[in-house]
């Protein structure tokens, strides 16, 4: 009797309380890995295409799978190249060479993308002439290179009494670079000192 009541004891542990085996929960597998670029040969799922050969002829719907042939055929492969529509268009052309192509025309409008810069003048109310034109020379260089400018004014001591001669060397500054750029944000006190920043035109 109690080598009865150990066995039932010892096959319980696999029931649940109303008696039936419980339920294992499925693994949870990984997603799948999407691939970067068109649909090529056998990736493509769809029963017919819109194809387009190798010379540029639209041959319209085709079978897939006797597309595939052509491409294998010509020792090319079956490329996807408007997946939106129905049948999607595929064409008869060089993978790799067609890959290795995208990639040089992504480097090179990632070459001609320009990132705007803000450049910094730090500028004294009493700079003397020699100074002055150093420092119109690199904001020329900087307005022409696409960059935008932020002149800073700063004030000394007595220097905040006379802040005269700063709106004046401002001033002047704007009229100097007229032609090359613009005010994108006046003159304004931040502190002791004026913040003004210049965009090229």
């Amino acid at each position: 009797m109690l080598a009865g009541k150990r066995i039932f004891l010892q096959n319980s542990r696999f029931f649940h309380n109303f008696g039936e085996p419980p339920i294992r929960r499925p693994n949870k597998a990984p997603p799948a890995a999407s691939k970067d670029g068109p649909r090529i040969n056998d990736d493509i799922r769809n029963a017919q295409i819109q194809l387009i050969d190798q010379t540029g002829d639209n041959k319209g719907t085709v079978e897939t799978v006797l597309a595939i042939r052509m491409a294998q055929e010509a020792g090319m492969d079956l490329v996807e190249i408007s997946p939106n529509v129905s049948p999607p268009v595929c064409k008869i052309m060089d993978y790799g060479k067609y890959k290795y192509s995208a990639q040089k025309k992504a480097a090179e409008a990632r070459k001609r993308q320009k990132t705007v810069e803000i450049k910094e003048i730090k500028l004294r109310p009493m700079i003397d002439d020699h100074d002055y034109d150093v420092k119109m020379r690199a904001m020329q260089r900087f307005f022409e290179e696409g960059d935008k400018v932020k002149i800073t004014l700063r004030y000394r001591g007595r220097e905040m009494a006379h802040q005269e001669i700063g709106t004046k060397l401002l001033d002047k500054i704007k009229t100097d670079v007229a032609e090359l750029a613009k005010v994108e944000q006046d003159a304004r006190f931040e502190g002791r000192q004026v913040v003004m920043v210049l965009a090229p035109r």
